[in-house]
């Protein structure tokens, strides 16, 4: 499913224009975004968890010359899935 199938399902499953449905989960995604950028938690009952992880530095190789090279810190988001969600899937 991609973003445009899922506002159509929006839309037909809550009675809204698709248009309203495209600005509702814009919102949304916005929000999420905005929360995890600031590195805070977003809990969704039952869906998941996003969150910010720092990943550590470290050593790498480059694949075409073999060279070691050093990989910088960063944040990552993660996400895990909650149990409705789990639940879902099996």
């Amino acid at each position: 499913m991609n973003k445009g199938e899922l506002i159509e399902k929006v839309a037909k499953n809550s009675g809204l224009s698709k248009t309203d449905a495209e600005k509702a989960l814009k919102s949304i995604l916005d929000a999420i975004a905005e929360a995890v950028g600031k590195g805070d938690k977003v809990t969704l009952i039952g869906f998941g968890t996003f969150s910010v992880s720092e990943r550590a530095a470290r050593d790498g190789r480059n694949p075409q010359t073999g060279e070691t090279i050093q990989i910088p810190a960063k944040k990552i988001v993660k996400f895990k899935a909650g149990s409705k969600l789990i639940e879902a899937v099996e």
